[in-house]
């Protein structure tokens, strides 16, 4: 039998899988406490303002003493970032269908209130315990299909895929993406308005003409909540074919 691979420290963490220490006092300090400090510094100050010394004077701990807990700044970012995800809708009564309609508009809507879990959640797989409480519900409203597994899990990758593109476009266009909103050249207002100045007939003939038809007028459409229901309906058109065939 194969020998399990050793969780990396900030996962045992996360899970409470870590091997409590019997010796020497009581620590005062745990992963919860750090975590909820860092995130009360992203919600204010974004995440710029996180760092070991700024986390560390939250929590009233010389930064040197939260490396008992995260040994890096990354570990404590992917720490935060699991931690900031809410609890996933209950299925109820809905139908699988109606569950992941729901499902993932939860899920662009808390990406979307905190926009910088939007960087966070690249730098490593889900691997804490709130991303997985989200795919497990996913799963489970799954569960009378006749998808098999690893269906099942594609399905809700997909729909996180495209809750996790829609609230970045929401974010740079609404939020404000930094370079360009610095530079005071784009909002969700002029976006159609600046592609209809650059893009060239030639070399873009299709574009050109969704940009003359108003497709991309005022640059709205993407946060408006028919159009982020239009793509989800696609995806679940796709699932609901996929299940069809199966059965």
């Amino acid at each position: 039998m194969a020998k399990e691979k050793a969780l990396p420290p900030v996962v045992a963490r996360m899970w409470g899988r870590e091997a409590a220490s019997r010796r020497g006092p009581r620590p005062r300090l745990d992963l919860a406490k750090i975590t909820s400090a860092a995130i009360e510094i992203a919600d204010t100050e974004g995440l710029a303002g996180v760092s070991m010394a700024a986390v560390a004077a939250q929590v009233g701990v010389a930064p040197m003493a939260l490396y008992r807990y995260v040994g890096s700044k990354d570990e404590l970012l992917i720490a935060m970032g699991d931690a900031a995800i809410p609890d996933p809708p209950e299925i109820g009564e809905l139908s699988w269908r109606e569950y992941l309609g729901l499902w993932t508009r939860a899920n662009r809507d808390f990406l979307i209130s905190r926009p910088w879990l939007l960087s966070v959640i690249r730098l490593a797989p889900p691997l804490g315990p709130a991303s997985m409480r989200w795919l497990d519900r996913a799963l489970a409203a799954l569960a009378g299909t006749a998808l098999d597994e690893g269906e099942k899990v594609n399905v809700a990758t997909t729909l996180t895929g495209y809750a996790l593109t829609d609230a970045t476009l929401v974010a740079g266009l609404v939020l404000g993406g930094p370079a360009l909103d610095e530079a005071g050249v784009i909002s969700a207002g002029d976006y159609g308005d600046m592609l209809g100045q650059v893009i060239d007939p030639e070399g873009y003939p299709a574009l050109t003409t969704a940009v003359r038809a108003g497709a991309f007028a005022g640059g709205e459409g993407w946060v408006e909540d028919a159009d982020f229901r239009f793509g989800l309906d696609l995806l679940l058109d796709g699932v609901e074919a996929l299940i069809r065939r199966r059965t």
